[in-house]
């Protein structure tokens, strides 16, 4: 599966992937929500953090965006559960009618919290579960 990439695009990836020295696989700028989205390679979370946050401070500052960062997987479920963290999650994709589902269990205090303001987290789960394993929709109970 191929992901497009606008210039703007590739320009944050690479400056994110200069400035904190995590690979990232995907990035996604969303002007609407001020906000950039990275995905970076398993494992590379903490480069992108970098200590007491700093490289997501100064990616943050050279952007002027607000900087969300997922850590991927090759598992759909943990991939899931990462773009939801720190939430708890439960899990589960069906198929059905040819398409697939992830059901994402939540606590009844964190639903809000893993919804979102305006739906925003889910939105961006949607976008992120789509782009990087085929999933149709994301559904939180």
């Amino acid at each position: 599966m191929s992901i497009k990439l606008s210039t703007e695009e590739i320009r944050y990836l690479t400056l994110f992937e200069s400035v904190t020295g995590a690979s990232v696989k995907d990035c996604i700028v969303e002007n609407d929500e001020d906000r950039v989205i990275f995905v970076v390679k398993k494992g590379d979370m903490g480069l992108a953090i970098g200590k007491g946050g700093s490289n997501i401070n100064r990616a943050r500052k050279l952007i002027g965006k607000k900087i969300e960062i997922v850590e991927h997987s090759e598992d759909p479920v943990e991939f899931i559960k990462n773009i939801f963290k720190p939430v708890k999650t439960k899990v589960s994709i069906l198929e059905k009618n040819g398409r697939k589902i992830a059901v994402v269990n939540v606590d009844f205090e964190t639903k809000g919290l893993a919804i979102g303001k305006g739906g925003k987290n889910i939105n961006k789960a949607k976008l992120l579960v789509g782009r990087h394993h085929n999933i149709d929709d994301v559904v939180v109970r």
